[in-house]
């Protein structure tokens, strides 16, 4: 219920932000006939580390995640986006233990839904696209099935390598703090493609996608960015 209240309120809060566009671009008595803002050109590099997924790490000690994205701006408020990382969990409980390691990534676009306003207007608020995939390790599982009357019974579980696929909806913000360095946050909803293949000891956490038991997860990232800019000969506001 906690996943489809969060992804509720995801899809909520991108719809929100398409309706305030639309209704700043309504015509009011004071505004006539405006001429539509010309593309602002220019080219745009941005670099960025997640440094909330390492804070929730923190604050447990079955696992370990690091998140890095970069994007390319395109054209037309457009931006591609290519996002990678590694995690591990290790999971040492009374009744159950067994190590994983994975590695990802995730490619995509995202859309800002506010037009620049000149040349050097970066700031953004955007939803997003994307496919991610990861390759994922599991070692051997032993496992302990506590009964008092019968007796406690030991098994194992052998080691699994796994593929996850999903698709990824995304929203979110970012903002140029000072000059080159900015910070945003990304929210997303999260849904995997091949749910059969985790019916065995799914591991318990996924980095880049979350817990490996859900079908659809919810996610939040918050990332410190460098943009590197530039302009080539040719380029037209147009």
């Amino acid at each position: 219920m906690l996943i489809q209240s969060m992804l509720k309120y995801l899809c909520i809060s991108i719809c929100l932000l398409f309706c305030s566009v639309d209704l700043l671009a309504l015509p009011t008595n004071d505004t006539v006939d405006i001429a539509k803002p010309k593309e602002q050109y220019g080219h745009q590099i941005c670099v960025g580390v997640d440094i909330f997924q390492p804070f929730i790490s923190s604050t447990v000690n079955y696992r370990t995640g690091y998140e890095f994205t970069a994007d390319y701006y395109f054209k037309n408020d457009v931006y591609f986006v290519v996002e990678a990382g590694w995690g591990d969990a290790n999971i040492n409980y009374p009744d159950l233990v067994y190590k994983s390691t994975n590695n990802f990534f995730r490619i995509g676009i995202n859309k800002s839904l506010f037009a620049r306003l000149s040349p050097k207007d970066w700031d953004m608020g955007f939803v997003g696209l994307r496919y991610g995939f990861a390759s994922i390790q599991r070692s051997n599982a032993t496992y302990t099935v506590i009964d008092s009357f019968w007796g406690n019974t030991t098994g194992s579980v052998p080691a699994q390598e796994l593929n996850c696929h999903w698709v990824e909806l995304s929203g979110g913000m970012r903002v140029e703090l000072f000059k080159g360095i900015c910070a945003g946050y990304t929210i997303r909803g999260k849904f995997r493609l091949n749910n059969n293949d985790f019916q065995l000891l799914a591991p318990v956490y996924i980095a880049g996608y979350g817990r490996g038991d859900k079908n659809s997860v919810f996610d939040f990232n918050l990332y410190i960015s460098y943009a590197i800019r530039w302009k080539r000969k040719g380029d037209s506001p147009h």
